[in-house]
């Protein structure tokens, strides 16, 4: 079931998009027991299941290693870093939030998002939404050479400062990176829970970078496995602190959110209906989205080749896409239950009839 501390672990890792070593040295770790590993040139990370065998079908399990950032764009003659964001943020939720500047050897730098104190504002200003180009960190440094000594240089990457904790009494996670980094401790977890069973089919995991600047690492984590079906783990934010209950889709404590269709795919209806199916059988607990807006790794993944049969298991992540986030523990062991019961029962004939 959860490891709650290889979550903590995969969490806190230093990966925005493009520069996801440290995520994948962590994953290498916890997982070395379980299969071998390949690496690709744009940092993809391959896990094939130590069981597999010639001539059955094979699994993708996807999730994305790379979380949401900043990379410093350059540095002002005050030692002030201007920067430029990496994924999707709401530039609101920006400022006075610490942050990680990285060294070229990986350490860090504490930092802090700055910004025109109201004092400072004019009327207009207070009550506009500031432009990230207004924005900066502050490392503490004096002038620019400072900021160089310190180790900060154009093209570092900026991680949002956060540290995952769990509170046992509510069974929710508090921290960053839970989109997509839960997905890569769930395929752990499942692929773990699933060691010692014989299957029907072969395990592939594929740990997908830049996923937050479209996808990228899927599209060659697809066509490297070519797998006959895949399931896309995914942190998808949830909607359960801003939408009137009847319109909730994506509950924290509430189980895996399986999206019928997102901006960039409609999921192959058939493997939805069976997993769907499994859930009520093995009485996990699941939710149903219909999205109009975001996309997975799944909208690479399903258009590969001749077409794979994806669906997406998403693990609700409050306030996705800032420095904190919230995840329940409870939806993570329903992914893992619903992983296991999936795989257990795929088969050559019945992923030949999705």
């Amino acid at each position: 079931m959860t490891n709650i501390k290889r979550i903590q672990r995969i969490c806190d890792a230093n990966g925005i998009s493009g520069f996801e070593d440290a995520v994948l040295e962590v994953i290498r770790k916890d997982g070395a027991h379980l299969g071998s590993f390949e690496e690709d040139s744009l940092r993809n990370l391959y896990l094939s299941r130590t069981q597999n065998q010639e001539g059955k079908p094979t699994v993708l399990l996807d999730a994305h290693t790379d979380e949401v950032g900043f990379m410093v764009k350059c540095i002002r003659e005050d030692g002030m870093l201007e920067f430029i964001p990496i994924g999707g943020w709401v530039t609101t939720n920006i400022p006075a939030h610490m942050v990680r500047v990285q060294r070229r050897d990986g350490s860090t730098i504490p930092g802090i998002v700055g910004s025109k104190p109201p004092h400072y504002q004019s009327e207009a200003e207070r009550k506009s939404v500031p432009d990230i180009s207004s924005l900066f960190i502050d490392i503490g440094a004096s002038s620019k050479q400072h900021a160089i000594e310190l180790g900060a240089e154009v093209a570092s990457p900026v991680i949002p400062e956060a540290t995952c904790s769990y509170n046992s009494e509510t069974k929710l996670l508090f921290g960053k990176a839970f989109d997509c980094r839960l997905g890569c401790s769930t395929i752990l977890d499942v692929m773990e829970d699933l060691q010692e069973e014989p299957l029907d089919v072969n395990l592939v995991a594929g740990f997908a970078s830049q996923e937050e600047v479209g996808c990228r690492g899927a599209q060659l984590t697809a066509r490297k496995v070519n797998p006959d079906v895949a399931i896309c783990f995914e942190g998808s934010p949830a909607d359960d602190t801003f939408l009137p209950p009847y319109q909730q889709q994506t509950i924290v404590g509430k189980g895996p959110m399986l999206r019928f269709i997102d901006s960039k795919m409609i999921t192959n209806p058939r493997f939805q209906r069976f997993a769907l199916d499994l859930a009520e059988k093995h009485q996990i607990p699941v939710q149903q989205g219909v999205r109009n807006g975001g996309a997975t790794n799944a909208a690479a993944l399903h258009l590969s080749g001749q077409g794979i049969p994806t669906i997406v298991i998403g693990i609700p992540v409050r306030y996705a896409h800032t420095h904190w986030g919230i995840s329940s523990v409870e939806d993570v062991e329903s992914s893992i239950r619903l992983a296991r019961a999936i795989l257990s029962n795929l088969s050559e004939e019945i992923i030949a009839g999705f």
